[in-house]
């Protein structure tokens, strides 16, 4: 399997760079997946992944019936931006004020909202989605007033547990707590494992909702510098492990800087807080969003 993932991560990377130096160019038709699959010799399921690989990085594209080609995105030179450099000097300076005049455009018809995570309306099937709350309502016998156990409705959690099938069929519903959103969830993890006045490493730049949480708890947060496509530096946060009591990072997609984490830096940040017992809070709120199997 390892051998596998390997190799078409491996002929991903043939086509990445035949695109940057432009062998292939915008609009080009890669091979189909059979001709590639003989080109290179290997099954079909590893150009698939191959190709899913080249996809979810916006280099080439899917016409149905077509193939796949090189897309417009590919062609983008726009610079990645710079790794954060870490100021620890205590300012007057507070968020809440940017926050506030963030928020305070939600309901404006003339912005385009893109400093929240929000879909836009045409994204999303939002006659279904009213339809489907009228039948929760209905179908419920006290018409969803009355108090939910503090874990959650226990309906919604086995639905969960039950869709976690992802993730190896380890979660039962006993797992599981419902929250009243992600920033809930954060709150509750925090409140589970630090204390007033203890350190959390957050990546910088980092959510502001995730630094709202720590400083409402009374907590300090530690900034790790963050690398644009590989997430944080290891290396930083090593240095700062004795000090920390939990990390708090968007490892999947992450708000605001866009990356997903490499798998071998995921584990190596596993193994290194595994090292030290320090638990590790993940937000992941975008994880599902892949393209991709």
């Amino acid at each position: 399997m390892k051998n596998q993932e390997t190799l078409y991560l491996k002929i991903a990377k043939i086509i990445e760079d035949q695109i940057h130096t432009e062998t292939l160019m915008l609009g080009d038709k890669l091979p189909s997946v059979r001709s590639a699959q003989k080109l290179y010799n290997v099954s079909l399921n590893t150009i698939k992944q191959a190709y899913l690989e080249l996809e979810s990085r916006s280099l080439i594209e899917s016409r149905p019936k077509t193939g796949y080609y090189v897309s417009k995105s590919s062609q983008r030179t726009t610079a990645l931006p710079t790794i954060a450099s870490i100021d620890n000097h205590e300012t007057e300076n507070t968020p809440e004020e940017l926050i506030d005049k963030v928020f305070g455009t939600i309901n404006q018809t003339d912005v385009t909202q893109f400093a929240l995570g929000l879909p836009g309306k045409n994204f999303l099937p939002i006659a279904k989605l009213n339809k489907g709350i009228i039948n929760a309502v209905r179908n419920r016998s006290d018409a969803g007033t009355t108090y939910e156990p503090v874990q959650g409705s226990e309906e919604l959690r086995r639905a969960i547990a039950k869709w976690a099938l992802v993730m190896e069929g380890k979660i039962t519903e006993d797992d599981l707590v419902i929250t009243s959103g992600a920033m809930h969830a954060m709150y509750n993890a925090l409140m589970a494992v630090t204390s007033p006045g203890d350190s959390v490493a957050v990546e910088s730049p980092a959510y502001f909702g995730i630094l709202q949480a720590i400083k409402a708890l009374g907590l300090k947060a530690v900034e790790i510098p963050t690398h644009p496509l590989h997430g944080i530096d290891l290396d930083a946060l090593k240095k700062v492990m004795p000090e920390i009591k939990a990390c708090c990072f968007v490892t999947n997609f992450n708000n605001p800087m866009g990356f997903q984490m490499p798998d071998e830096n995921k584990q190596e940040l596993v193994r290194l807080i595994t090292q030290y017992n320090i638990p590790l809070i993940e937000d992941d709120i975008y994880g599902n969003l892949y393209f991709g199997s």
